[in-house]
């Protein structure tokens, strides 16, 4: 397996770091390590995102940030200045929780104001400024209810408003969306985004769900393990993954076992036990060496059925199931020594053939749109 790409060689210069985590460690038992000598950097008003499966450190790095976890090892600066051991309501950071945290028994406006009470504003800032945060979230009206009498987007949109009405340096957003539902979850996705662009503030954000990552971030960190496997834009992290785990993880993938059996530079020629040519082109990801296996990636997109002329990688597939899926088709094919190949197929597609369960087809793929990436350890 490819190992985790260094998150210092794809971030900003030095002089362009917000926030920055230097071989940041952290251990609760003294044995296992949950963060392992994190190094990243996030740009002033940029919106980055932690991505990765539950247990892969992106919300202890989030805590450690917020300063409600003390890291064991490594410094964390802010805006230039060390913050590790600088308490929670010192470092002027907006925290928005998945289960948003309002006060019950306050008001939304007494919610959204407390930053600022506790801040010692005068009560006449304080209402000018919790004003402007409700109408930012577009809650007017709502002041003199209570969180009870409000449904689930709407809190967040009321926890949104208090972590932002103190203006701080840094918004932190740990799993904000988790409990809505779908569709309600994609609209606020849009919303904290145009928030975010319209402010200017720098976002630090942390989900498990990648779709919701690659539409709101600047750039992702992929967790997992404690490490940053790669950090980069949402096409990046999509386009080129570092390794197995960060195309495995992110959208869907075929992974197909292989053997190379050329290299050219950043190329190289492998062959597919069962294919019927003998040989296909492919991106070289990582340290894959001659003669040896390999993974092969491939996006389910970038698989065509009947592929034009100039597709160089060819072969014949047998259909096992059809899903229809609306905006696309979903195949599942045996070819390339897989049982279970996936191919989108967009609805509408003029193709020469009909699909059946039991149908041979034809199907092919650009070398520049897989990667052999070598196996994990």
């Amino acid at each position: 397996m490819a190992g985790p790409v260094n998150p210092q060689s794809a971030g900003p210069r030095e002089s362009d770091d917000f926030v920055r985590f230097t071989d940041v460690e952290k251990t609760y038992d003294g044995v296992s390590i949950v963060v392992k000598r994190l190094s990243l950097s996030v740009r002033r008003g940029e919106f980055l995102t932690m991505l990765g499966p539950s247990g892969s450190g992106k919300t202890t790095t989030l805590m450690m940030l917020a300063g409600f976890e003390m890291p064991t090892a490594g410094t964390i600066h802010l805006d230039g200045k060390p913050i590790e051991r600088l308490p929670p309501h010192q470092r002027n950071i907006g925290v928005v929780f998945q289960n948003y945290a309002l006060f019950p028994h306050m008001t939304i406006e007494e919610n959204v104001g407390f930053p600022l009470r506790m801040r010692g504003v005068p009560r006449e800032e304080i209402r000018q400024r919790v004003d402007r945060a409700v109408a930012m979230v577009q809650m007017n009206g709502f002041s003199s209810r209570k969180p009870g009498q409000l449904s689930g987007g709407q809190q967040q949109r009321i926890a949104l408003a208090r972590s932002l009405v103190f203006e701080p340096k840094l918004v932190l957003m740990d799993e904000p969306l988790g409990a809505l539902d779908k569709q309600l979850r994609e609209h606020m996705q849009l919303e904290i985004k145009q928030l975010h662009d319209e402010l200017g503030i720098t976002v630090v954000y942390v989900t498990h769900d990648q779709s919701e990552a690659l539409t709101m971030s600047d750039r992702i960190a992929v967790f997992n393990d404690g490490i940053v496997q790669q950090l980069g834009t949402p096409d990046e992290i999509y386009s080129l993954p570092a390794n197995p785990f960060v195309a495995r993880f992110i959208g869907d993938n075929n992974a197909i076992s292989a053997r190379v059996v050329g290299i050219d530079d950043a190329n190289c020629r492998i062959s597919i036990e069962g294919a019927a040519q003998g040989t296909f082109g492919s991106v070289r990801a990582g340290s894959v060496r001659l003669g040896e296996l390999a993974t092969l990636s491939i996006r389910p997109e970038r698989l065509v059925v009947a592929p034009a002329a100039d597709v160089p990688n060819r072969t014949d597939a047998t259909i096992r199931q059809i899903i229809y899926l609306g905006d696309h088709i979903r195949l599942r094919v045996e070819a390339l020594g897989c049982d279970d190949l996936i191919i989108k197929v967009p609805n509408g597609s003029a193709l020469p053939t009909e699909f059946s369960p039991g149908n041979i087809i034809p199907i092919g793929w650009r070398s520049e749109d897989c990667r052999a990436f070598a196996p994990a350890t």
